[in-house]
């Protein structure tokens, strides 16, 4: 045990490492306090609109769709640190200035959707940097540890922060919640400038006149093995990854409970996200493209029992191994990714990645905000688990096309299904 533990949190022995995790796990806890108030604020300002929940999510986002691969571009040119100083920064004070209204009162619905627009601006800096600048703090022997230390930290928040709001807005109300959430988003700022910029793991800066995104493109566009984890993660993400404003409308619509069970709805599948990403501490180098897609069928199946739930306590009870695979599946993609990618395009690449991952989500949350306004919001949730599932079916069909691989079906003695190769005669073990 001792020397499992010892592993699990192996890239913490590194101090810029262990400067840059704690920073973001204190914001993080805040961040996600004032997303949850920020939509339970939403539905109190709109009568329960499903219509003004989607755009003010879709808002938070449409920046990444229009600054990421630009971000990226920054990424590969200049030092990421003071890259992730300025956006932290400045996502920092345009949160004090939201809590200050809401704290006062003088909230309106549409200042949520500006400052939605805003901090939207900041993360779409802020996110593609951050997930390149890890191989700087640990190198790449490390990075497949740290990337799944990095979720961890995420998941720890998601599960700490959507807890924390929910006890408090019931307790305080809204405005103390988006007033902590302020204090706490400071963190990484302070973390970034006491980083040794000696001991960080750069590589040669790529000249200005070669980052071009155009070139990261074509990039990812030659490499198969880039191409179908981000094309695949681009449709689940689209449509299955929505439980920021599904879960909401579950709580309030469908079972007609208050924010303490929409706290305990996102902390359920915070918790099972927390095993998904911990579960990936064990890895030492690149996932297989069959372990990505058996993950990415894992989700589609699981959301969609999620959205069939008839009772609070069976939709809390999914919810863990739905977060579990929901976080498994985009560790599994991230690492493939950045342990396949050249240093020199990793800020762009990434970015392509985010873009995808977070970009998609303003057409993803209006059309599921539509469903559930149309349909309810159970049918929001197992409709995009099912469109999930058939996006992770084809591209399986798609990898064993363009490998020549097929899959062979054995029932005895213990049921399994193996990926035969044609080429070289030896089986990968997909599902057990």
């Amino acid at each position: 045990m001792r020397a499992r533990l010892s592993t699990t949190f192996q890239s913490l022995t590194v101090r810029n490492y262990r400067l840059f995790a704690s920073g973001q796990l204190v914001k993080l806890i805040g961040v996600w306090m004032m997303y949850i108030a920020q939509d339970w604020l939403v539905l109190e300002l709109s009568n329960d609109s499903a219509t003004a929940l989607g755009i003010v999510t879709a808002l938070q986002f449409i920046p990444v769709m229009v600054l990421t691969l630009y971000a990226g571009k920054l990424a590969d040119r200049f030092d990421k640190r003071k890259l992730l100083i300025f956006s932290n920064g400045a996502w920092a004070g345009l949160a004090i200035v939201q809590a200050v209204l809401v704290a006062t009162g003088s909230i309106e619905l549409w200042m949520i959707m500006i400052f939605a627009l805003l901090l939207g601006v900041a993360q779409a800096i802020e996110t593609p940097v951050r997930q390149s600048f890890v191989s700087e703090l640990v190198g790449k022997t490390l990075l497949p540890n740290a990337l799944s230390l990095s979720a961890a930290t995420f998941q720890t928040a998601r599960i700490t922060g959507p807890a924390l709001a929910g006890v408090a807005i019931a307790g305080l109300g809204t405005g103390p919640v988006f007033l902590i959430a302020t204090v706490l988003a400071v963190a990484p700022v302070f973390a970034q400038i006491r980083m040794d910029p000696l001991a960080l793991h750069r590589g040669r800066p790529t000249p200005k006149q070669d980052a071009k995104i155009v070139d990261g493109l074509r990039y990812v566009r030659q490499r198969h093995d880039l191409l179908l984890p981000m094309v695949t993660i681009a449709v689940i993400a689209m449509f299955g990854y929505n439980f920021q404003l599904t879960l909401a409308l579950l709580a309030k619509t469908v079972f007609n409970t208050d924010a303490a069970t929409f706290g305990l709805f996102n902390t359920a599948l915070a918790v099972g996200a927390l095993g998904g990403a911990l579960a990936g501490t064990w890895r030492r180098s690149r996932p297989s493209v069959y372990l990505f897609l058996w993950a990415a069928i894992g989700f589609g199946v699981l959301a969609v029992m999620v959205g069939l739930a008839d009772s609070v306590w069976l939709a809390l009870l999914l919810l863990v191994p739905t977060g579990f695979s929901t976080v498994f599946l985009g560790q599994a993609a991230n690492q493939r990714i950045q342990l396949g990618v050249e240093g020199a395009y990793r800020g762009r690449v990434m970015a392509l990645y985010v873009l995808i991952f977070m970009g998609t989500a303003p057409v993803g949350s209006m059309v599921i905000s539509w469903i559930a306004e149309t349909f309810g919001a159970q049918a929001s949730i197992w409709l995009g688990g099912a469109v999930s599932l058939a996006a992770a079916v084809a591209a399986l069909v798609w990898q064993l096309r363009h490998s020549g691989e097929k899959l062979s079906f054995e029932i005895r003695p213990i049921p399994k299904v193996r990926v035969v190769e044609s080429v070289v005669e030896r089986d990968k073990v997909l599902v057990t």
